[in-house]
């Protein structure tokens, strides 16, 4: 693991401990795994089935894989809505914890997102106390982003986010089993098909980018937004409990590698061209102070659109805790998995939008057709009159 955490970090990272557990009857060790169906679950699920049987807790709709045993737990509710005897069976059987479910989306309440994200975490660390195995919790490197008194009052869904995370991490900290935190940066889609489970932030932003939907970008064109893709960061977590390590705190992020925000408007640029679409103005990129301070007071004020005033509130939101002007440290490459490249992260950005693009086939030829019946119906002005005398194009 890396000497040395980022400078904001909510704790000094402890060492990384090697510890011998508990071994499953079975060759393969079960692994109790939450959030298979979210962003990252879905690439964690594909590789801890390698060499792990693997059962999902899952809230409402079940997964539908028959490689894997389901049952059914609610974050919200006390002792996860089991049963006595259903924690009882849970825990007899598990050798694993991997806790990746959690309320990721700033727009819930923020009491919502921290029953879910504290006392949540708690009924799966009771699980896995009884269970006497180690805790693997999915946390976020952007602990080490505390806002400010301002924008937690700006932002109250992120700075939910945010505070129950650290407080998640404090809990586990103090379990009476071996627990790993991962902080992960921003999850992208899969490097080489750049899939996705469900709808992310991310991507969302960079799709009205490319289709010229966002007039100003918060963040200084040199600003850091790291991602890593999902992939890369499954393996970094499973090559952990493959190892036998029991306890750490492990940054899967690109650090140094990380894209800076102006080469990521130009590739959304670049991409709008390549799928036949106008190439959108850029937009302007103002650093978040002014952005808060500036434009947008003055949002209200406006003639815009409500859902427009949103969506501008939720990029800002977004793209203050993202970003960073300090790269992150990074374990990746050095203690788990395998150190991103910016040219591993160009590719997956790309195969992202791909990703987005062919899941919206349809509205993109849409787009398209209304493009260019717009350029052969413009009026064209001769050089040679003045311009007084326009013909429509031909």
């Amino acid at each position: 693991m890396s000497p040395h955490a980022p400078r904001s970090s909510p704790a000094p990272a402890p060492s990384p401990a090697v510890r011998p557990r508990r071994r499953s009857s079975r060759d393969r060790p079960t692994v109790l795994l939450t959030g298979a169906a979210g962003v990252l679950g879905r690439a964690l699920l594909e590789e801890l089935l390698v060499d792990h049987d693997v059962v999902c807790m899952r809230h409402r709709t079940p997964l539908g894989d028959p490689r894997v045993r389901e049952v059914k737990g609610n974050l919200l509710e006390p002792r996860l809505g089991m049963t006595r005897a259903e924690r009882f069976t849970l825990a007899s059987e598990v050798d694993l914890v991997v806790h990746s479910a959690a309320a990721t989306s700033w727009q819930l309440s923020p009491e919502n997102i921290h029953r879910t994200n504290v006392q949540g975490t708690e009924a799966v660390i009771d699980i896995a106390e009884r269970a006497e195995a180690p805790v693997y919790y999915m946390s976020t490197a952007f602990v080490a982003n505390p806002l400010s008194a301002a924008d937690r009052e700006r932002f109250p869904g992120a700075a939910a986010y945010l505070a129950s995370k650290t407080e998640a991490e404090r809990r586990l900290r103090d379990a009476r089993v071996p627990g790993v935190i991962l902080r992960p940066s921003v999850v992208m889609g899969d490097s080489c098909t750049g899939q996705i489970a469900g709808a992310q932030g991310l991507t969302t932003a960079l799709a009205a980018i490319v289709l010229g939907q966002v007039p100003v970008v918060p963040g200084a064109p040199g600003t850091r937004i790291d991602c890593v893709p999902q992939d890369y960061l499954a393996r970094a977590t499973v090559d952990l409990m493959r190892s036998g390590v029991t306890e750490g705190e492990f940054w899967l992020t690109a650090g140094k590698r990380a894209l800076v925000l102006h080469d990521i408007v130009r590739t959304c640029a670049d991409f709008a061209e390549h799928l036949g679409l106008p190439r959108p103005t850029p937009p302007r990129l103002l650093p978040v102070e002014s952005v808060h301070r500036l434009l947008m007071p003055l949002l209200d004020g406006t003639a815009l659109p409500a859902r427009t005033r949103k969506q501008f509130r939720n990029y800002a939101e977004l793209l203050l805790v993202f970003q960073r002007a300090l790269p992150f440290e990074t374990d990746l490459g050095r203690s788990c998995g395998t150190e991103v490249t910016e040219g591993v992260l160009q590719d997956a950005l790309l195969r992202n939008l791909e990703s987005w693009a062919d899941d919206r086939s349809g509205m993109i030829s849409r787009i398209r057709r209304q493009s260019r019946s717009t350029a052969r119906n413009a009026p064209r002005f001769h050089p040679q009159s003045g311009g007084r005398v326009r013909e429509r194009a031909s």
